[in-house]
Formats: C-alpha cells, sequence, structure tokens
C-alpha cells in the first residue's frame, strides 16, 4: 500500500465534505444552492470518476451565458439557431471545488444518450440535427481535456435514444424517434443495426410514449426494456425476446413525453443460486394527455408506481401510490439502498411549455418498508425543476440537481418556468450532523482501488461511536448518466458480509464478496459505500476489472 494512495484517499473523503451555505432545515432533508450560474442548462449530466460531472445541454438554443475560452467559437453552417457561436453548450462542474469550466461541443447533442465505458471514459451518442449520428468521447483528467468527435460513428439517426453498458464491454444503443432498432458501440460485428419489433409495437403515433425506453440489465444478462406501457425480457446476443411481461395496470404511458422514471432496485443476495431483481417505475401521464396539453389542458400527472419482480416465472405488478403525482420527475438510487424522486410537475407532459405545478419536495421510497409506508416526503426547494432538468449522485451522498428549460430557446422573463442556469445539491437526512457518531469513514484503500470478481475483499473504515456490527453493509453505486427523467446504466449493488473484525478502538474491517460475474456488475468504475446503521460513509472510487 503506497503511503501517498493512502493520504490521497483520506484526503478526498474528507475533501468531500458540504461546505456551501445551506438554506433548508435538517428534517426532510437539506437543500444547498452551489451556483447561481453556471451559463448552461443542465439538460444532461454524468458523474465521472474524478469527481467532475459533464454537463451539456443543446447547440441551437442560440447564445447560452457561458463564453467559450480564448476567443474560440464553433462554425457550424448546419446549426439552426446560430452559424457561428463563441458561447459554450457543455460544461465540466468540480464537485471538489465546486467551480467549472466550457468545454466544446461541435455538433448538436439535444435529447441525446450516453454511459461510461469500463474505462471510465464517457460515450456519449446522438442528437439531433448535424450530431444524430454522432459518437463523441469525453475522457476524465485533470487538465483541459474536452470532447472528441466521430463523425457518423452511429449507423442511425438517435434523438431521444437510450444506452447501458454491457458484460462484455460494449454499449447498446436502443431506439430514438422513428428508429426501431438497436446498435453497439464499439462496432465488432456485422451488420451494425439490428430490428426491435418491440419498439414500433409500442409506438403511440403522434405523441410515440416510448422514447428513452427504460432499459436495466438483468441478472442473467439479459435486458429489461420497458416502453410506452409494456416490458420485455430481451436477448441482445440473440436478438430474440425471452419474456413478455404484463402490461402495468392501468395501461398509461410511463415513457417519454408521458414522462415517468424508473430504476432497478438495489441487487441483493449476490451469492445466492437465483439472484432476484425488481424495477420500480413511477409517475406519468395519463394516455392522451400530450395531446390535451398542446390545446392548453394540464392533465393531473400519474401517482402511481409499479413494482415488478421480473426474475419470477410469473411476474406480476404490484402497485403503489405516491404522495403527490409527478410527471417528469427523476429517480436517483441513494448508498443506503433508498431512491430519491426528485423534479418534475403535478399536470402536462414532457415537451415545450407543456408542463404545469412543480412538485418542490422530492420523496424518498424506501424499498424494505412494507407497502404502504414506503414513501417519505422531504423538505421541498424554492426553484422548480420541470422539462430539461436532471439529478445525479454525488460520492459524498449528496445528489446534484440542474436545468429546467420547457423552452425552444434561453427565456429569463414573462414566462410561467425560466430557464434555468443553477446547481442545486439535495442532501438527504442520512448526512444530518446527528449522525456523525454512527457514520462510517473509509479509510484505507481497497487494493490500489482495484477489485476482481469473486474475491473476497477486505474494507477497512472506523467509527466513532459504539458499532452495531450486524447493521453494517457495503454497497457498490455505478454512476448514471442522466437526462430526460431516466438515469441510464444506474445500479447499485449490496456486497455479501459475514465477518467484522475490530482491529483497535473505533477501527474495523468488514470482509465482503464481489459479485462473480459482469451481468451482475459490468466492469468500471463503481462508488463503494459502507453503511452503518442505514448512514453511509463518503464514497470511494473503485474500479471493477475482469
Amino acid at each position: 500500500m503506497s503511503p501517498a494512495f493512502f493520504l490521497c484517499v483520506l484526503l478526498l473523503c474528507f475533501t468531500l465534505q458540504p461546505c456551501h451555505r445551506i438554506f433548508t432545515s435538517a428534517a426532510g432533508g437539506q437543500w444547498q444552492l452551489l451556483q447561481k450560474s453556471i451559463g448552461i442548462s443542465a439538460m444532461h449530466m454524468q458523474l465521472l470518476n474524478n469527481d467532475r460531472v459533464i454537463i451539456f445541454d443543446r447547440t441551437d438554443f442560440g447564445k447560452s451565458q457561458l463564453l467559450l475560452p480564448n476567443g474560440k467559437c464553433r462554425n457550424d453552417p448546419n446549426d439552426t439557431a446560430l452559424k457561428v457561436d463563441c458561447t459554450a453548450h457543455s460544461a465540466e462542474y468540480n464537485v471538489l471545488t465546486n467551480t467549472f469550466r466550457a468545454l466544446t461541443v461541435q455538433t448538436d447533442v439535444w435529447c441525446s444518450a450516453g454511459a461510461l465505458m469500463a474505462d471510465g471514459g464517457l460515450i456519449q451518442t446522438g442528437g439531433f440535427n448535424d450530431g444524430e449520428r454522432r459518437v463523441r468521447i469525453f475522457t476524465p483528467c485533470n487538465g483541459n481535456c474536452d470532447w472528441v468527435e466521430i463523425e457518423y460513428g452511429l449507423a442511425a439517426r438517435r434523438w431521444y435514444p437510450t444506452n447501458h453498458i454491457l458484460p462484455d464491454g460494449r454499449q447498446i444503443i436502443i431506439g430514438g424517434r422513428k428508429q426501431f432498432n438497436y446498435e453497439f458501440y464499439p462496432k465488432n460485428t456485422a451488420p451494425g443495426l439490428f430490428n426491435l419489433p418491440f419498439l414500433e409495437e409500442t409506438n403511440d403515433y403522434g405523441a410515440e410514449n416510448n422514447l428513452y425506453p427504460f432499459v436495466h440489465l438483468n441478472v442473467d444478462g439479459n435486458l429489461f426494456i420497458f416502453a410506452n406501457n409494456r416490458a420485455i425480457l430481451f436477448d441482445y446476443v440473440n436478438n430474440k425476446v425471452v419474456k413478455t411481461y404484463p402490461m402495468i395496470p392501468g395501461g398509461d404511458p410511463r415513457n417519454y413525453p408521458s414522462t415517468g422514471s424508473s430504476v432497478l432496485l438495489p441487487l441483493k443476495n449476490l451469492q445466492a443460486p437465483a439472484i432476484q431483481a425488481e424495477v420500480l417505475v413511477c409517475g406519468g401521464a395519463p394516455k392522451g394527455s400530450f395531446f390535451k396539453a398542446k390545446k392548453g389542458n394540464f392533465v393531473t400527472a400519474l401517482s402511481t408506481c409499479g413494482r415488478i419482480r421480473i426474475t419470477d416465472p410469473n411476474p406480476q405488478w404490484v402497485m403503489e401510490t405516491m404522495p403527490q403525482a409527478r410527471v417528469m420527475g427523476d429517480m436517483t438510487l441513494l448508498p443506503d439502498g433508498t431512491v430519491l424522486i426528485i423534479n418534475g410537475a403535478g399536470a402536462g407532459t414532457a415537451g415545450w411549455e407543456h408542463g404545469r405545478n412543480p412538485v418542490l419536495s422530492p420523496v424518498i421510497y424506501r424499498p424494505d418498508n412494507p407497502i404502504g409506508s414506503r414513501f417519505e416526503v422531504q423538505n421541498p426547494t424554492t426553484i422548480p425543476r420541470m422539462y430539461h432538468s436532471t439529478a445525479v449522485l454525488l460520492r459524498d451522498g449528496r445528489v446534484l440537481v440542474g436545468g429546467s428549460n420547457p423552452h425552444i430557446y434561453y427565456v429569463f422573463t414573462r414566462v410561467l418556468f425560466p430557464t434555468e442556469l443553477s446547481l442545486e445539491a439535495f442532501s438527504p437526512d442520512y448526512l444530518d450532523p446527528k449522525f456523525n457518531n454512527i457514520r462510517p469513514t473509509i479509510v484505507a484503500p481497497v487494493n490500489q482501488g482495484i477489485l476482481r470478481y469473486g474475491q473476497k475483499q477486505t474494507v477497512r473504515f472506523s467509527c466513532t461511536g459504539p458499532l452495531v456490527q450486524n447493521s453494517v453493509v457495503v454497497t457498490l453505486v455505478a454512476p448514471s448518466f442522466t437526462t430526460h427523467s431516466f438515469s441510464m446504466n444506474q445500479r447499485l449493488l449490496v456486497l455479501g458480509n459475514n465477518k467484522i473484525t475490530v482491529l483497535r478502538r473505533k477501527t474495523y474491517d468488514v470482509e465482503v464478496t464481489i459479485p462473480t460475474s459482469a451481468a451482475l456488475a459490468p466492469s468500471g468504475y463503481y462508488l463503494m459505500f459502507v453503511i452503518h446503521q442505514s448512514i453511509p460513509s463518503n464514497g470511494i472510487w473503485i474500479h471493477l476489472q475482469s
């Protein structure tokens, strides 16, 4: 173990403590205004393994309020708003220093997708107009790195698609407007494009309601794909549907523009012969809401969630009711295994000016509680986060919240919901200082940050108060690419542990078993947390490799 590396981990763990002004009381979570303006609206966000967040909106909004450095300008004859643009439409936010810098995208990234590769690089795909078939790569660094673009990196135009990393290290890119197919990146087989009739079957023409399909990697390596109001289990290797799930009760659409959200609930008992996996789908808009909103009739959003065990032989939806109706809400897995439901509106749909009644209060969903006692309303923000808002988990357990622009251009006056350029952080109740005596701190690196499949791993941590040994768990969280109310590639694994060793006063080792296959946890960077009595430590970055 390198002393320098050990010191670096310790410094990072303590540096990430929240240090910005807090505006609300502790009960039910806290809100922090991090930046009044970063100059662009955070339509898309991805946390990288150097604690930077890549943010971008679209290039054809016209001028942003963030200048490109050194007099640089983007010259794009295909841009529909501004052919020569000296402002940025992407930014890198440094979580540790609460600072940001401009990045350059050359083509339109509007309503695009992305996910991290095994090496930690962000692969971002598609967009609008001249960006429809682009692949863009951002490699984490501590210098002035920027986007690298690959022209015609995609076989088809991708506008409103969904990405997911696969067990073999490739990404799959599914759907998009008028695209009832999928492809892979990088491409190593022919043909480059594969039909997926399920996307055409779920296409509600006019409203569509199957864009940004919810895609989750099941524990058997197949993909759970939810579009509109239906779902399948899909074997992408053989281009075959292996299971068709029942329609979600009520039959209302849950995908864009009737935008709900979805998560794969935390995976547990990873050494069991048959691992169970459950998917949660929440919110959305009743059928027909999109057309009614276009005529000025803003229908109340859906207040229901559907939960289904996708590994069951005969899976059935179990329905629950949220405290508030919500469309365009984001769902974020928290390190303690709970789900944060945040952002969105109480009426209308996604789309230009189609949302009303902002939902300012987040909700915590506790999946292990009995049904009927799983939702807890949290303290509200003061900033409406409507269409084109986002949320991502940070390493210190806060959730970074940004975006909201329901307008074709940047509009700040004489509208119900002005374009929002700010960044906030929501701190769940587990970050309240009253829990500091039971909060664990990871005090040693884990194999220089590298984990291998199936190995036994010791994680060393400290705790200032008395330790309750049977309440310690270790979780791994895959950082997500979030846009349009869906967090692509989001995943949380609860590692099995059987043994805690007391080393000296207030310092402990916990032994855990790393998942055995890439179908459970694809190779890549994860956040590792130690949880004690439901209170998480700061995370550390680990790299899961074959």
